[in-house]
């Protein structure tokens, strides 16, 4: 059975989060693709679907929100979960954060049956001028691959569970 990862990024932090994820699942046995949200044309082949997406200003990508919608009843008749990823600190890896207002929203529309929190990465030589002057003072890699790998292996029982395995 096959699985999309797919994601919408800025700095690239969220595709390292995807592949991670990608990872984690093959080495379950899954045949995983790990794709950026906009290069994602027909999902039929997809017994899954997990989307990923940076946020910024606590809005997730927009390459991450529009794929949900254009592809709502698509997600909705497959598992589908969710992940976020953007604190530039340790919180994600001490505990549940929620999802923003927004992605909650796209959670309901799709039914997703999850969603986590990973922490972000922001590169010392972040472009754009808000990035660059936080990347000033602020930079470096949040991601926590114990984090991660602990969320893939609690996804991939309800996968096998519901026969995508």
């Amino acid at each position: 059975m096959t699985i999309l990862v797919a994601y919408g990024t800025k700095m690239h932090g969220t595709e390292g989060l995807a592949e991670m994820v990608g990872d984690g699942l093959r080495v379950q046995g899954f045949e995983v693709d790990v794709t950026e949200c906009q290069e994602v044309g027909d999902l039929s082949r997809y017994d899954a679907v997990i989307v990923g997406g940076a946020l910024y200003e606590f809005r997730w990508h927009k390459d991450a929100r529009r794929f949900v919608k254009h592809h709502a009843a698509e997600l909705a008749a497959r598992p589908t979960w969710l992940f976020s990823s953007g604190p530039l600190d340790d919180s994600a890896s001490a505990g549940d954060i929620p999802p923003v207002k927004g992605v909650q929203a796209l959670m309901d529309e799709v039914h997703a049956r999850g969603h986590v929190t990973f922490g972000g990465r922001l590169p010392d030589d972040a472009h754009g001028l808000m990035a660059g002057a936080m990347a000033k003072k602020h930079a470096g890699d949040w991601r926590d691959d114990v984090q991660v790998k602990a969320w893939v292996d609690s996804v991939v029982p309800e996968l096998r569970t519901v026969g995508v395995a």
